[in-house]
Formats: C-alpha cells, structure tokens, sequence
C-alpha cells in the first residue's frame, strides 16, 4: 500500500491521478483550472478552459522539421541537409503491419477510448498506488502525440525541451485539454499519421519514413511484420532497443511487441510465432547530411545557397525568421548549379593545387546575361578535418556568405575597370603615355568624390620590371600590363570615375564595403572575392549590363507551395560600344600579352593577368561571350606568404605569376565547362591604336625624348595635364600610402 502523509491525506502523486481519474469521469477535466504561462507552442495564457475556443493550428498539423534537398539546375542531388532527418508521409505509404504495431503496443485500445483512457488511468491508479511511486503511465497514443508536438516545437533549445517535458500537473493537464480537442477535430486515422511522422525512431531519425529507411534501406510502405514490431518497439527507448548497437536488446523487445499484437488479436499466435523465430536483418543506410556531402565538389557552394536563405531578406524580414525556415526544412531547392562546369572547376582547382599546399586556388563561374553562379570550385576539400586539409571557409566570397573576412586584393585585374572609366568619359584606346617603369605622383593630382584631393603624399608606381618603359597604349598596356600607363589613365578618368564604374561592375558587393578613394586602387590595392570578379568581367562579356549573381533558381516548399526566391538583377554599366572596345582590348592578353598560357584557341576568349604585392595573391579572370572564370591562387590561413621560390602541386615556381598558375587552372575549367558546339563571337568592333614615335636616326621628327604638343584632354591626347612631365631618374617606389607596390602581370 502507498504511504500516507501524517493526518491520513493521499500523497501529492495518488491526489493527481484521483483528480485527474475524476475530471475524466466527470467529463470536466481542466475545468476552472488556470493554465500556466505561455508554453513551448508560444502560447499566452488564458484564465479558464472555457478561454481556449479552438486548438492551435500547430497540433492540427503540426510544422514538423524535414529533409531540405538541395538540386543542381538539372535536377540532380547536390545534397540533403536537414536538422531532423524526416519526410513527412500519409498514412496510405505506411505499412499496415506498421500502424497496428504501434497501436499495439503503445496504446492497446487507441480505437476504443477517446483522447483519455479512463481504465488506463484507473489501472495506473492502483499499480501506483501499491508500489508507492510512478511505476506505470496512463497516456494515451493522443497524449503521446500532444506532447511530441511540444517537444518539436522546442526544437534544439535546452531550456524549452525542458518546459516542454517537465513533469508538473500543469503540463499534464495542457497536454489532457489539447488532446481531447485533437481527438474530436482530427480523428483517430490523423492522428495516428500525425504520430508515426513526428515520433523519434533513434539513430537520428524522425518520423517512420526516414527511419525504415536508416534501418532497413526501403519506404515505411514495405515494412514486414517483423521489422514493423522491432519498429515500434523502439519508441519506448531508441538508445536501449537500438539494433544497430545492440541486436539482442532489439530482438527481445520486438517479440514483446509480436506478442501483444497477437494478444489483441492483430495477428494470430502462429504469425507471432513465425516472426519471432527470424533473425532481425538489417540494412543500414548510413546517414547523410549536410554540405559535407556534396558531390564533385560542390560543398562551398551548397554552403552558399544556405547562407543565402539565412541572409536574403526574401526568405523573411528578420534572422529569426529565415533561421526557422531552414530549419523547418523540407525544402526542394533548384539551384543554378551546372553539373558540367562543377565537375570542371573542382578538377581545375585540385589539378595544379593540392589540398595540403601552403596555398590554396578558388574558381568560380558565371554566367553573362543572367547571373547564374554555375560552379564553385576549391583545392582544399569542403569539411571539419584539418588533419584531411578540409576547411568550411568558402575562398569565393565575403564573410557574410562563408568566406572570408578582407578578401583579396586583386592586382591587375582591375585594371580593365580603369579602362572602361577611361572610355566612358571619351578617352580613345589610342591614349598613350610615355612612361618610364618608374614614375611619382601626387596623391593631390587625383580628386575624391566629395571634390577634394585624394591626398597630398607622394606615390610612387613600379611596372614589373625596368625594361618596361615607353610608349603604350590602351591595348598594349592591358596587354603587358603596365602600372604606370595605369596610373596616368587614372589620373586623365578621374579616381571618383573610375570607383563609381568599380561599383557599378560590382566590385564591392560581396564585402559590402566602399572602396577606399585612393589612386592605387587602379592597381587593384583594394580587396574583392573571386565571386564578384567573375561577375565584374561577365559584364564585359554581356556588352556592360552588369547582373548580380544569383544561386537559387526555384523553392517548393513541403506542402508543394512555391517560395520567392532572389532574382538577378540587372543594370547598365557601361555602353555596349566600351564593353565591345574592353573585349577586343583583353583579347590581346590571352593572344599575345600575359595570358598567353590561358588562351583558348577554338572560340573567342578575352582575360587578365593580376599579382599583387610580393606575389601574396595571384588571378587570371576572363571570359567568352557565354561564360565568365575567375580564378584565385594564394594563402588562406594566417599570415599570408609571398608566393616565391614554392611547390606547389609538385611544381617548383621561383615566382608566381597571373598567367603562369591561375591562368593554366582557368584554361581547364573552361575546356571542360564549355560546349565544343558552342562558340559565339564578340561583337567586332574597331580598336584605335596610338602611332608609335619614329626613330629620330631614320629621318624621325619624334623621338621619345622630344617634347610633344600638350594634351588637350580630348580622345587621342598624349599627356594628362599640359607640360606635366616625369624625372627619368626616379628611383623604385610602392603604390603610396598603402602598399609598397601596386599589382602587375
């Protein structure tokens, strides 16, 4: 008999039951209770029963956590992603074995009671009461139901788990007023379909769908007898009736299941019998989840396309919202993943660049016209084992998006922005400077944007090397890439110009962050992500209408309704005539100039070299009329290394250059991600090329000593300011008050 408390009273747990025995029998159960404050569900509290007029929508059909699958454009997998490994499935899809299993055990006489089981609760009573404790529960499969609602909803939050499951009266008594209202509203047949999705199956698995799957390798459909009991058995303990760790723990309690189904004659004896006599067979699916999973590589970019949701105020106004949808899950995502060019960027990325190099390569694609991000390509695979050279930082964009804090500089590779500041104003390709490989300049010369002197130091600019100096022009200064014919077409554009075409090119979008207005910037001293000099050049290649890249082609949600979903946006940047002009200009880089290692010789193809000071980063970025590459090669973690005298994919480099290891890297990924069939042109345009200076010992009136008539600042004029000249004696210098140097070839 149970202990009773001094002056004869029942204890605290017999008064309980006795109340709750009561209410039921008194069909009044709750009634004038106060129901506790705002549970799990969010729910505010209401004083009476009789304020709660209808149940929550969420224990109709509750909004239960899914399977997210993540598709490339053609509809292949790409990856599966989700916090509760689920697919939600109607009862029809259930095996029959299955439903009867689970009644049978967890709720003997579901179909007779309704949401309260009064001879379950006066059983629980008496064995209670004679053992003194809590030895045997009186809930409902309803209950159970009502009460898993309340822990999904808590989802992975310690303390709401916690509330959702404590054993107080209030919570029961919640959880007995919601499952009456269940019962009368939903029926017997949803709830128990309600219950065998939203149940925890053990090994990661939640509702019948994803764990016969997990178990048994085949839709809850084809579940047998025997594997349908050792199914259900696992509800009262996942951990302890676990078959995969312990196959005779899980045997046990799947005969007691067999029997109690033959005992509420489900099944007869004989079937019992029989099933009880066959092993437990296994087929374990191991499971697989998250990026990390990725095929051919694509694991930074399905990265992206969930920071994306996280981030793009399309998926919800606040962080909280778009948190809870990726979350919730059950998504169908089409991504602009193109399964060709991914295969071709991850082998470009790891053929001249191991995973444990010193330093890392990055390739992204693009698509001109539309924005599509079509590949995401990295040497260093995508996962947590620094012992494997994994790493989860994405080398293709800003830090918002995965990647990293600062970017990279990006050395010569803005110089074709220069150019096309340059043309828009009305300058000529036709420019040219003579110019030593040495020159200084004030920082005074080049105004901001707010009208004032970019400042008042002095900058010194190096080319590469000291041979080259001279007569240039437009074309032959992209070309051989020439810093100090860059640095005067700066100052003649104008420094504001030539930042605002930066932006307008995209340049500064993944950072999020102005550029600095400084004259080195024409030398590409300011940071960007291989993403946004994909795009930067694809507006070239789409005759200057610049589009924002975009990953996410469609979204259907689990009840099959479609999501919004980012869509490109697209803006002129430049005329068609100086896209066409900048097009025909970088053709000659990869013809003759400093990408001649990158040229592509069965299509028209156009790019740039970039390095940066003391050779930290390297970029060969170029283009086709219908597909843009950038690619980056450098350090990226800790302290970055100057790229000399180094292996890398056991080649030896005294010296890495633009053309000589991203510029091969770029040239494979687009070979593969190309179509042979394919081969659209540039629009032809006619370039105007400067008249090189005579030689004065054949008859010249020109040398490049002899004074010239001063420019008048209009298309074809020599100089940028009338009677501005440079001392030949200049000795090396660095680009001004940031870098030593500015970017080169």
């Amino acid at each position: 008999m149970a202990k009773k408390r001094s002056g004869g009273g029942l204890t605290g747990t017999q008064q309980a039951a006795k109340f709750l025995g009561v209410s039921v029998l008194a069909g009044t159960v709750l009634a004038g209770i106060a129901l506790p404050a705002a549970g799990a569900l969010g729910l505010a509290a209401k004083g009476t029963v009789e304020g709660f007029d209808e149940i929550p929508s969420n224990l109709k059909t509750p909004p239960l956590s899914q399977r997210t699958t993540i598709l490339d454009a053609e509809g292949g997998l790409i990856a599966t992603v989700y916090s509760r490994d689920r697919k939600v499935v109607p009862i029809d899809k259930i095996s029959p074995y299955m439903q009867k299993a689970i009644v049978a055990i967890e709720d003997g006489r579901f179909y007779e009671h309704g949401a309260i089981d009064l001879k379950g609760v006066l059983r629980a009573i008496n064995r209670n009461a004679q053992s003194g404790g809590v030895s045997q529960g009186a809930s409902t499969l309803t209950q159970q139901y009502v009460k898993n609602v309340f822990v999904e909803e808590a989802g992975d939050d310690p303390e709401k788990v916690a509330q959702a499951t404590q054993q107080t009266i209030g919570r029961k008594v919640r959880e007995l007023k919601f499952a009456i209202q269940v019962e009368e509203e939903l029926g017997k047949k949803k709830i128990l379909e309600n219950y065998l999705n939203i149940t925890f199956f053990g090994q990661q698995a939640y509702g019948i769908e994803a764990a016969s799957q997990r178990y048994f390798s085949k839709p809850a459909a084809d579940l047998d007898l025997g594997e349908a009991a050792m199914m259900a058995g696992l509800v009262q303990s996942p951990s302890r009736y676990d078959p995969i760790n312990d196959i005779q723990e899980a045997t046990k309690r799947r005969n007691v299941v067999l029997q109690r189904m033959a005992d509420v004659k489900d099944i007869s004896q004989a079937e019992a019998d029989a099933a009880k006599a066959k092993p437990i067979k296994l087929k374990v699916k191991t499971p697989k989840n998250g990026c990390i999973t990725a095929v051919d590589g694509a694991g930074f970019f399905c990265d992206y396309v969930r920071k994306t949701i996280l981030n793009d105020p399309v998926f919800g106004k606040t962080s909280e919202e778009r948190t809870k949808l990726w979350n919730l899950g059950g998504l169908t995502i089409k991504t602009t993943l193109d399964p060709r060019a991914q295969a071709a960027a991850n082998e470009a990325a790891v053929a001249k660049v191991d995973k444990d190099d010193p330093v890392a390569a990055s390739v992204v694609q693009v698509q001109p016209k539309t924005g599509r991000i079509l590949s995401m390509g990295q040497s260093r695979p995508y996962g947590l084992d620094q012992k494997q050279h994994q790493t989860t930082l994405n080398l293709a964009v800003g830090s918002k998006m995965g990647g990293t804090t600062y970017g990279f500089q990006v050395g010569s590779t803005f110089k074709p922005i220069t150019a096309a500041a340059a043309l828009e104003k009305g300058l000529s390709p036709a420019q040219s400077f003579d110019t030593p490989a040495q020159i200084n300049i004030n920082e005074s010369d080049f105004t901001r944007c707010d009208g004032k002197p970019a400042g008042y130091a002095n900058w010194e600019v190096n080319n590469e090397m000291k041979t080259e100096k001279g007569v240039f022009d437009m074309t032959s200064a992209l070309g051989k890439s020439i810093n100090t014919y860059f640095a005067k077409l700066e100052q003649m554009a104008g420094l504001c110009e030539t930042l605002t075409m930066a932006k307008n090119v995209g340049y500064e979008r993944e950072l999020g962050k102005p550029l600095k207005q400084i004259p080195s910037a024409t030398l590409g001293s300011a940071e960007s992500t291989p993403l946004d000099m994909a795009s930067v050049y694809a507006t070239f290649a789409n005759r200057g209408i610049y589009c924002t890249p975009v990953a996410i082609e469609s979204i259907k949600a689990a009840n099959g309704d479609k999501l919004n979903v980012p869509q490109t946006k697209c803006t002129r940047a430049m005329s068609d005539r100086t896209a066409d002009t900048i097009n025909q200009m970088l053709k000659g880089v990869v013809e003759d100039g400093t990408g001649t290692k990158a040229g592509l010789s069965d299509r028209d193809n156009a790019g740039k070299t970039g390095t940066t000071n003391d050779r930290k980063d390297a970029w060969f970025v170029g283009y086709t009329p219908n597909l843009s590459t950038a690619v980056w090669v450098g350090d990226d973690v800790g302290e970055k290394k100057s790229m000399y005298d180094i292996t890398i994919g056991g080649e030896y480099y005294d010296k890495v250059c633009g053309g000589c290891l991203p510029g091969p890297i770029w040239k494979i990924a687009m070979t593969g991600a190309l179509d042979a069939g394919q081969t659209p042109g540039f629009v032809p345009v006619s370039v105007p090329r400067a008249q090189q200076p005579k030689d004065p010992e054949k008859g010249g009136d020109e040398g490049p000593n002899k004074p010239r008539k001063p420019a008048d600042n209009k298309p074809g004029g020599t100089e940028p300011n009338p009677g501005f000249t440079f001392p030949t004696d200049l000795l090396g210098g660095g680009d001004g008050r940031n870098k030593p140097r500015g970017g080169n070839h």
